[in-house]
């Protein structure tokens, strides 16, 4: 007995020192774990607070505020106030991440535990252990490693961060930082994608399938391959929320009925997708790639979106049409306000997320041969020059290389001859420069290019915005036809000038940006410099618009006209049907078009008319409904004076005046022979034939002459400005009012005139009823008059307008109209 105590009682010893040991190695672990867990370096807390205002999106919108891309890095997220987010979405998230998230103190046990159980019963993850608190500190301060270390690191911050920030900023800052699939981080961005939708809108059945989605997002995404499972999850939400309490069982029953539409996925990213990669390479070029992904930039740009939206939409309807039709696959817009220089729409082909097009690449930026479209640079210069629209060259086959013979036969072996032919393959003889341009006609243009110099036309594109024209000696006389490359960005942006009367606007893309803390980091501000004469490119403007001129070309009321619109258009296609362009403008809208192909093979052989005006058409006809009419201001040339070529008589270059009136001595030469290229209006040059070129323009002139009845010495009649300008007078009609129209006291009438180009007027007098109304003296001559303050009469009343040019004839006019009592 007393033995089987003793045994005992050294066994209770044996356990009792077993049991000190065993508790001196727990505190002996407990003291190293917390050294170790106080020692552990963990992220510095007030980083925390500092990325909540640090990574916020950086976002570029249009130009009426509608969000277009969201952060360089390719992030959508948009911080909203707590209280702005629906207790809907709150309830559901707290159901299946945290039902718990109000109690605890930053993580709890008994959740893990729970969620190992679930987890393991339901055979794969449906519950997380982490409470919203871990799932924050996580998200925002931590990496994914699944290691002991940063799983204590986690309960450590989450602790802290529960002392710091009140439960709702904690649960405000998951619900906007969570990430919801794909770029979208934050529940607005997800709203606002999924279901097009703000968060005031959301229904229960659609915050289900939100609060799914953060524990797997892109394995639960409405878009992949896990819809059921997304389903399934979406239903475990609802479950939840019935058994936590947050919803009644009729609308738990009402939610799971619900049919929920997800948008669709592309386009969700960006928009604008071109114009928004040009204008971050700018940006990055300026402010530095770190910067705009940090810096938490709002960038309101100049695009409107929905015309940005329309010309996108027409021009895929019309790329397509046109890859059948002319094997032209692509196509590019872009649309600038030339009072300003601010893109309006820009789509670099006629779809970006058509892999098979090559779509990303965007034309607009891409420097291609213009064709015709960049003989008005050629023009302009003659202009300035001194060159009037109705300077004569002889549009004749002409040989233009020095190193053949006028004939087209080479000097020596390896010699390279150019002789350039018309889209028509004819040659009309002489024409004036404003038919030479408002047909197009290539033998003229290439003539005026070597009147007026190569390098003063690449100056004068350069000043006008086109700086991409470097090397004369490289392009030649073809720069005329299109020998150098330019962008379309670039060249609607220099047809700007002329729309703006030779006034420079520089090209822009953004209005302003504002940094992180509402300041002003940048604002636009209008750049402007005068580089054309503007009677210069009132005289390009008035060309371009002028339909009769054009008609022999493409007949009269073509896709070039805009109905009620005054618009100056020129179309340009390369030799080799590459590529086809149009440019049309008003003064308050730039318009330019492309089609092609990106790989560079040929198009059918067609005209841009054909090919790319259909495009320009209809976009011209839905922008311009959005804006005022607006004409351009005529030019002013006075032609008296002027060397006979200068002013239209190709016949001779002398003249002779006698009793008020002036005729030509008949001497048919080329220009070469009248004009001394140096300076156009001096003298006349003493040896003509010095000029390289001259040989081969008289050779084509003489040959045309032969066979024809125009003596030499002869006389012809000379029209003086004074007779054409009456003519002109002679043809203004009333717009409005119009006699076949009652008017109403209560309503404004319109005085709206029909004036022919080439019109000089100074002023316009109008009377009613021979009582002087008002005095016009600006272009167009418009006004509105009202009735009850004009003293009208009931019924008929006259209108009557005196005009004066500025040579002083006089032209009247009137017109009956009726104004009901």
């Amino acid at each position: 007995m007393s033995k089987l105590k003793f045994r005992l009682k050294k066994n209770l010893y044996r356990l009792f020192y077993l049991v000190l040991l065993l508790l001196a190695v727990f505190f002996v672990l407990s003291g190293f774990s917390a050294i170790w867990a106080i020692t552990l370096p963990v992220p510095d807390f007030e980083s925390f607070f500092t990325k909540q205002i640090a990574e916020q999106s950086t976002k570029i919108y249009d130009r009426t505020g509608e969000i277009m891309l969201y952060d360089v890095r390719g992030v959508r997220q948009t911080s909203v106030p707590f209280q702005e987010i629906p207790e809907t979405i709150k309830k559901a998230t707290l159901a299946i991440e945290d039902d718990g998230f109000y109690q605890h103190k930053g993580f709890q046990i008994s959740s893990i535990i729970k969620a190992f159980w679930v987890n393991l019963l339901a055979g794969e993850v449906v519950q997380g252990g982490s409470t919203i608190t871990q799932q924050v500190v996580k998200n925002s301060l931590l990496t994914r490693d699944r290691t002991l270390t940063r799983k204590v690191k986690e309960l450590i911050l989450s602790i802290k961060l529960e002392k710091s920030m009140t439960k709702d900023d904690i649960f405000n800052v998951y619900l906007n930082q969570s990430p919801y699939g794909g770029n979208l981080y934050g529940i607005k961005e997800a709203v606002k994608a999924y279901f097009h939708k703000d968060l005031n809108q959301i229904t229960l059945a659609e915050a289900a399938y939100l609060a799914a989605l953060p524990q797997r997002p892109n394995y639960y995404s409405p878009y992949g391959n896990n819809k059921d499972k997304l389903e399934k999850r979406k239903n475990l939400v609802l479950d939840r929320m019935l058994d936590v309490g947050y919803i009644t069982k009729e609308e738990w029953a009402g939610a799971k009925k619900e049919e929920v539409v997800f948008y669709e996925k592309i386009n969700q990213g960006i928009k604008a997708p071109h114009f928004v990669f040009w204008l971050l390479d700018q940006l990055n070029k300026k402010y530095g790639k770190e910067n705009l992904e940090t810096n938490n930039y709002k960038i309101i740009s100049t695009i409107d979106w929905k015309t940005q939206q329309k010309v996108e939409e027409l021009a895929k309807k019309y790329g397509e049409e046109n890859e059948i039709k002319f094997k032209a696959q692509n196509n590019s817009v872009v649309i600038i306000d030339p009072k300003t220089g601010q893109i309006i729409a820009l789509t670099g082909s006629r779809d970006y997320f058509n892999q098979e097009i090559e779509g990303s690449f965007n034309v607009a930026a891409a420097h291609r041969q213009p064709g015709s479209s960049f003989k008005p640079f050629v023009y302009a210069t003659a202009f300035n020059k001194g060159y009037t629209d109705k300077t004569v060259v002889f549009d004749l086959k002409t040989e233009f290389s020095t190193s053949c013979r006028p004939n087209s036969q080479p000097l020596f072996a390896g010699a390279v001859c150019y002789s350039p032919r018309n889209y028509d393959a004819k040659y009309i003889g002489p024409v004036t420069l404003r038919e030479a341009l408002a047909q197009s006609r290539n033998v003229p243009a290439v003539k005026v290019l070597y009147l007026v110099g190569i390098n003063d036309v690449i100056g004068l594109a350069r000043k006008m915005g086109i700086e991409s024209l470097t090397d004369a000696g490289r392009y030649g006389l073809t720069l005329v036809l299109g020998g150098g490359e330019v962008s379309l960005l670039d060249m609607v942006g220099a047809y700007g000038v002329f729309a703006a009367d030779g006034v420079k606007h520089q090209t822009a893309g953004i209005i302003k940006i504002i940094g992180p803390k509402n300041d002003l980091i940048y604002e636009y501000k209008d750049k402007v410099e005068v580089v054309l004469p503007s009677n210069s490119a009132r005289l390009i403007s008035d060309i371009l618009s002028d339909d009769e001129a054009r008609a022999p070309l493409y007949g009269r009321n073509s896709l070039l006209q805009i109905p009620g619109r005054q618009v100056a258009v020129k179309t340009g296609t390369t030799n080799d049907y590459k590529d086809v362009w149009i440019i049309g403008y008003t003064p308050n809208l730039v318009i330019g078009a492309w089609a092609g192909n990106n790989d560079n093979t040929p198009m059918e052989k067609l005209t841009s008319g054909q090919i790319i005006s259909p495009l320009w058409n209809a976009i011209a006809k839905e922008v311009l409904k959005t804006l005022p009419e607006e004409r351009f201001a005529p030019p002013t040339v006075f032609y008296d004076n002027l060397k006979p070529i200068l002013r239209g008589y190709w016949q001779g270059g002398e003249t002779i005046k006698s009793n008020n009136q002036e005729t030509l001595l008949v001497n048919v030469h080329s220009i070469l022979y009248w004009i001394n290229k140096s300076n156009p209006l001096g003298q006349s040059p003493i040896n003509p034939q010095l000029d390289p070129q001259y040989k081969s323009w008289e050779y084509a002139v003489q040959n045309w002459l032969s066979g024809r009845n125009l003596t030499t010495g002869g006389r012809i009649k000379i029209e003086q400005q004074k007779d054409e300008q009456l003519k002109l007078m002679n043809q203004i009609n009333f717009l409005s009012p119009n006699p076949t129209t009652p008017y109403q006291k209560e309503s404004d009438i319109k005085i709206s005139l029909s004036l022919p180009n080439g019109l000089n007027l100074n002023r316009v007098d109008y009377f009613i009823n021979e009582n002087k109304l008002i005095t016009a003296n600006q272009y167009p001559f418009e006004m509105f008059f009202n009735p009850l303050e004009s003293q009208l009469n009931d019924g008929n009343n006259e209108l009557k307008a005196v005009f004066y040019d500025q040579n002083q004839n006089t032209v009247i006019k009137t017109v009956i109209f009726t104004l009901n009592p």
